[in-house]
């Protein structure tokens, strides 16, 4: 098995990985889920041929709570481990729809404050205000994001050690 991993990697919102290994997509399925069941007092998931979703059991489920998608495609006989870290999915596209909607609300208000500059208008004196105060909304969401990830390094690692151990285990057992 071989593993990359780039600089770009250590610093995406959601850190990614790539493993390569000679298992075919059924067999690596049928390892997930029976590394799934070995260690089920640990890690929970949901596994089929073409995409598993793993989690870390905890006592507590923050918003920060990490998964582990791997999605698995053939490459020239070659089977390729895309893995995903991140927040639930709900979680995900809440911070997306609030990227979105700060910047969007940032480019409004910025344009409302040069437009109003160009025509000598004073009708909005508080949108280069109101534009400063996105940009303080758009620090704060990231700072939420990196707090999270902060948080939950632990059981990304967990994740990822999962995500090794249980190609390395079984690719292991086929070579022999």
């Amino acid at each position: 098995m071989e593993t990359k991993e780039t600089t770009l990697d250590k610093i995406r919102t959601r850190p990614r990985f790539k493993m390569y290994t000679h298992l075919t997509k059924e067999t690596y399925a049928e390892n997930l889920k029976k590394y799934l069941v070995e260690h089920k007092d640990e890690f929970t998931g949901n596994v089929n041929t073409e995409v598993a979703t793993i989690s870390v059991l905890t006592k507590d489920d923050n918003y920060w709570k990490p998964c582990l998608a791997l999605r698995t495609e053939l490459d020239e006989e070659i089977t390729v481990i895309r893995g995903v870290f991140g927040p639930s999915s709900a979680v995900w596209t809440f911070f997306m729809f609030l990227y979105f909607l700060f910047t969007i609300s940032w480019m409004t208000f910025f344009t409302m404050y040069y437009v109003e500059k160009q025509i000598n208008s004073h009708e909005y004196p508080w949108a280069l205000h109101a534009s400063f105060l996105m940009l303080v909304f758009i620090a704060a969401t990231y700072i939420a994001a990196r707090f999270g990830q902060i948080k939950a390094k632990k059981e990304m690692k967990k994740l990822r050690k999962f995500a090794e151990e249980s190609t390395l285990k079984f690719e292991k057992i086929v070579e022999s």
